[in-house]
């Protein structure tokens, strides 16, 4: 009984190890903002991961900016979360990859005269009115230049320090350009992209003869130096247009970036296995989110300058990048090894129980054979014929136990065949005895 019992639970362990690890994981993933390409392209990558019925999955949770995204990953919310740093960096979070590099820039109509960052003194400064997230970053480098980041107009003139900050929609920045409602216009996005390229293109059909200047934030160093979660970025001569070029020549400045982030406690294996698929099906994915051409690692010289910076990347996309995955066995020695441990143990438990029933069977059996030989004796004197007919009885009710006993389970055939030499001996005595008994005194 205990046998197949143990052979029973080992097999339950078996079952419940290998749903284990090919079920599929499912991490939540807070994405933001509402609008942006960033939800736009994960929401895809979850669609994809499932359609192809890999073994994670992603469930989406939206939130309207990335300070609530970033919240969600530091108290545990999400496994998951889109992440800018230089809004609000979760302390438990680390990169998986770069969704998109962020540049800030200041856009002028060719005449409007500003031709550096201190030139906007005095001015009214356009922000795209869904971007506000943007606002600390300007308000941070403008700070560097020595001017103010105000919200009305500047009341001070070309000559102050006041900058105002004017949200606009997008239809309506040339208009605005035009009619002086402001004087240049602030961009903070990837500089490749096609709503760069459309703002780039609204500001230069503001000026004259559709020319437009691009003025980066000067001293990239200084200010990563000052604010250690921007980055240094280059927007390439002529990215807008070669002739005439624009820009015309290469401008430098510090923007930021949109990452994936993870919990620092989401195992290696899961973190590698989401960087993996991520980066694999990325042309799939521009397909219809032309965003994912975006994403890019994290760039780091060595292994040391990659887990050591001010933005840490996680160990499994560490691992991806450098090729160093966890095997199979790496993945899963626990479960490997508690399985091994358990199979063994239960081994060797229905051994001993097997070895323990059998020495149980062997001494019942050679109880039962004792027995026999004593009733065999006590027949040889019996001469009353009732006790001898329920010793008769006695003697098949052994015989019948010992029958089961041996069927059960196989028993030693020196044990067996004691047993049936006493079962003869003692049914030919009592017989012998019963028929003296029977006999006329």
């Amino acid at each position: 009984m205990w046998l197949p019992l143990g052979l029973g639970l080992l097999l339950v362990l078996l079952v419940a190890a290998g749903f284990h690890l090919t079920r599929a994981t499912t991490l939540t993933l807070a994405v933001a903002p509402n609008g942006g390409t960033e939800p736009a392209l994960l929401r895809a990558y979850a669609d994809e991961l499932a359609r192809r019925k890999l073994g994670v999955r992603l469930k989406v949770v939206a939130f309207g900016g990335v300070r609530e995204s970033a919240e969600a990953l530091k108290t545990g919310k999400a496994d998951l979360a889109v992440v800018r740093p230089d809004v609000a960096m979760p302390g438990n979070g680390l990169t998986l990859a770069v969704l998109r590099e962020l540049a800030a820039f200041v856009a002028v109509p060719g005449a409007s005269g500003i031709k550096s960052v201190p030139d906007l003194g005095g001015k009214r400064l356009g922000m795209l009115a869904s971007r506000t997230a943007d606002r600390t970053l300007l308000r941070d480098l403008l700070t560097h230049h020595g001017l103010q980041l105000v919200s009305d107009a500047p009341a001070d003139g070309a000559g102050g320090k006041a900058v105002a900050l004017v949200p606009v929609d997008e239809a309506d920045v040339a208009a605005a350009l035009r009619d002086g409602r402001i004087d240049a216009m602030a961009l903070v996005t990837t500089p490749a992209s096609p709503a760069a390229r459309r703002l780039v293109g609204l500001v230069a059909d503001a000026g004259e003869a559709g020319e437009v200047a691009l003025i980066g934030f000067a001293d990239p160093a200084a200010l990563l130096a000052r604010w250690p979660r921007l980055q240094s970025v280059t927007v390439p001569a002529a990215l807008y247009g070669g002739s005439p070029r624009i820009p015309d020549e290469d401008v430098a400045t510090v923007g930021s970036s949109c990452r994936l982030m993870a919990r620092a406690d989401l195992s290696r294996s899961l973190a590698a296995e989401i960087t993996q698929h991520l980066f694999e099906m990325r042309t799939a994915l521009a397909e219809t989110v032309p965003a994912a051409e975006d994403v890019t690692h994290p760039a780091y010289e060595d292994t040391a300058d990659a887990t050591s910076a001010r933005l840490p990347i996680h160990p499994g996309a560490i691992d991806y990048y450098e090729r160093e995955q966890e095997t199979f066995i790496e993945r899963y020695e626990s479960w490997i090894y508690l399985v091994a441990i358990l199979g063994g143990g239960l081994g060797s438990t229905a051994a001993w129980l097997r070895q323990r029933l059998g020495r149980i069977r062997r001494e019942r059996i050679e109880v039962a054979t004792a027995r026999l030989l004593e009733l065999r004796s006590e027949a040889r004197r019996e001469t009353d014929r009732e006790r001898l007919e329920t010793m008769a009885g006695e003697v098949d009710d052994l015989a019948a136990s010992i029958a089961r006993h041996a069927l059960n389970r196989p028993t030693e055939p020196r044990t067996l065949g004691a047993a049936t030499v006493a079962i003869e001996a003692a049914r030919s005595t009592v017989k012998r005895a019963l028929g003296r008994a029977a006999e006329p005194a």
